[in-house]
This record gives C-alpha cells, structure tokens and sequence, in this order.
C-alpha cells in the first residue's frame, strides 16, 4: 500500500543486527516472515513503508509480496531500530536499570524517552497528550511561542510568559526572549514610513469597544491586541498570522521537553508563510489531527467493534418476527446437532477432517429435507 499514515511497527535483529542497515516491518511481515526471530517493537510510526525482503535483507524474501522496491527512501530510521531508546541509547527494558520509570514517545521525531530524561518532570498521565522532546523543541523553535499559551504547565513559571520591558537586554542566555516597547513616536514615525498613518475616526474608536473591527491595518491591530487569540482566530475578517502575534509579546524558552493538551494542534496557524516552514521544517503533520496515536488508537477500537458485531444478530434485525423465530430454531437445531457430532471426535481423540464436515451437512440437510415434507399444513 505504499506508506501507511501510522501502523505498528518491528525491527528484526536477526535479519539486521547491530552494524547492517536499520530496517522495519509491519505486524503481517512480523507474523508470516519473521515468527522465530528476534524482534523490537517500535509501536507505531508515521508514513512508513514495509522493508521486509527488500535490498536490507541479504537472504529473506517477503512471503505476503515477494515483488518489492529494492530501498524505500521515504522512510525514517533511528536507533529504535536496533532496540535502542532515549538520550541515553538504552534497551527498553533495560535489565540493568532498577529505577522505575514510564517511556513517553515524541511525537516529533517519534523516539523514546524516560521521563527522567525529559529536562522537565513530566505532569500526570492524564494531564497531557503529546510531548515534544528537547531536541526536536530547539529544532522547532517556533513552539515556544505556544507554549505559554497551549502547554500544560510542569513549573510554576516555566512557561509564564516575560513582562515587556522598555530596553533590551542581554538575557538570551538564560533563555529569555525579550521583545522593546516602542514609544508612541516611533510608532508614528513608522506609520508615516510605511504609508499608513492613524487617524482617531469614529470606526476605529467602535473596534476599541470590541465591537466590528474596521477595514484599516490600523484598527485591524488594535483589535488582535486586544482580543485574546481564541477570539481572533474564529474571525474571518482578518488574514493574519497567529504565530506573529505570539512571537510579538514577550515568551519564555527553556531547554526541557514541553507536553500538550489534547486538541493543541489545531490551534497552530496555517497561513501561507507558516505552512511552508512546516514543509521546510518536514513536521507538515502537526496540523493533522489524524496524525495523533489518539486518533490511531480511536480507528482501531472502531474496527475492532465492527469486527465484533454479530452477523447473526445483524440478519435478525433485517428480518420479520416470523423469519426471526424460524431463523433462531434452525440455528439452535444446527448448533445442537453439531456440537453432538464434534463430541465424538474429541472423545475419540481424533481428527476432524475436511469429509467429516462435508458429511454432517449432507446428512443434516438430509434430515432437515425429511423433517419439513413431514409437516402438515392447515387453513381456516
């Protein structure tokens, strides 16, 4: 099928041991090529394509599709791949490591890590979703900018965001991002400059008083300063750019992991400027909601209910009451009839074949023929 969205995934050890090219395969490949070798799970990745049996593997073909591309190039490798996790490059579980401690999977770069391993202590379990790792937050630094206002907070303050300030100072160091306080003056200066200067009209002063903002870029700006960002962006009369009113006031960076509530995602902005450094940045796949192992896991569940439905109970409800009745004895008669032949079998301790089965039918039809010639019908 090409590359799956997400699928659960193995790494075979005894077909790409430490030192040979990392390689993946899907839950099938894992059943059919694979069953007595030594594996590590890797649970689930994104836009992964099956390598069993290509150019990785020097002596095994795929049994379920023997025809494959020699190297998927599309795929993404790490050390998961060879049963190692985290910063610090352990197996999981690690026989050697006594303190006990949870795994929690980036949803960024997709690997492993302890929870002790993560700059920050992790909030309780149910208190966050997704997490995004140290080295994939400096990598995306523009999270930041939401994380004083979407990510579940570990450390008083940690992501409050810096009251402004008048002059800039040197504090990037302590990783504090401060932003100047431009005076009224400048301001001005910079309207001229730019061919748009502020007029006090009675359009702009009903935008002050949060009613209909006015067309001018003037009023358009007051409005988003004072309108917090969930307000604004479920107004459709402005085009603007969500992180570039975060990245406006001042915010807070740390060099720890950050951990967010469900549903964060879809509050990232998806103009034009930021969907391109998505792509540049190859994390397109945080505006998709069906991105999440959520969602993964909620289709799952789905499919498996559908599975469990009963296809017997699915006819009856199809049926009138007298087909149902009628449905229901020859069930019961069939069930009863064949549970007393199989009995033989097991007490016997034989094998049931395939003519043992075509038999019990030929005479349970047989008897059923028999059994409705039998039946007497009558009128009033």
């Amino acid at each position: 099928q090409g590359a799956v969205k997400r699928q659960a995934l193995y790494a075979c050890s005894t077909c790409t041991p430490p030192g040979a090219e990392p390689a993946g395969i899907c839950l099938a490949c894992s059943y059919e090529c694979h069953g007595t070798h030594r594996l590590f799970e890797l649970y689930t990745k994104r836009n992964f394509r099956c390598d069993c049996g290509n150019s990785k593997f020097k002596n095994l073909q795929c049994k379920l599709l023997p025809e494959k591309s020699k190297v998927n190039s599309g795929n993404k490798y790490n050390d998961n791949f060879y049963g190692l996790y985290c910063t610090c490059k352990r197996p999981y579980p690690d026989p050697e490591d006594e303190i006990p401690d949870e795994m929690i999977q980036c949803i960024v770069c997709e690997d492993w890590f302890h929870g002790r391993h993560l700059g920050a202590v992790p909030p309780e379990s149910g208190d966050f979703h997704e997490m995004v790792c140290q080295a994939c937050m400096k990598r995306c630094h523009f999270l930041w900018a939401y994380a004083s206002q979407l990510a579940v907070f570990l450390l008083v303050g940690m992501y409050l965001p810096v009251p402004p300030l008048t002059k800039a100072s040197s504090l990037e160091d302590e990783g504090i991002v401060l932003k100047v306080e431009e005076s009224e003056e400048q301001k001005k200066e910079i309207k001229k400059e730019s061919g748009v200067e502020h007029h006090d009209t009675k359009e702009e002063k009903q935008s002050e008083q949060f009613n209909e903002p006015s067309t001018s870029s003037g009023s358009a700006c007051k409005f988003l300063q004072k309108f917090p960002m969930e307000i604004a962006e479920t107004t459709s009369e402005f085009s603007f750019c969500k992180l570039k009113e975060l990245q406006s006031k001042p915010f807070v960076k740390k060099d720890t992991a950050t951990f967010w509530p469900s549903n964060w995602r879809n509050k990232l902005c998806t103009c034009e400027g930021c969907l391109k450094m998505y792509s540049e940045l190859e994390v397109q796949f945080l505006t998709d909601e069906c991105d999440t192992v959520l969602a993964y896991e909620n289709k799952g569940t789905s499919d498996q209910e559908t599975e469990r439905r009963d296809p017997l109970m699915d006819t009856l409800n199809s049926m009138n009451r007298v087909q149902q009745v009628e449905l229901i004895c020859e069930y019961n008669d069939l069930k009863t009839e064949l549970t007393d032949y199989l009995r033989r079998f097991a007490d016997e301790g034989t094998v049931v074949k395939r003519e043992d089965i075509q038999q019990f039918f030929e005479e349970f039809q047989s008897r059923k023929r028999r059994r409705t010639n039998r039946m007497q019908y009558y009128c009033s």
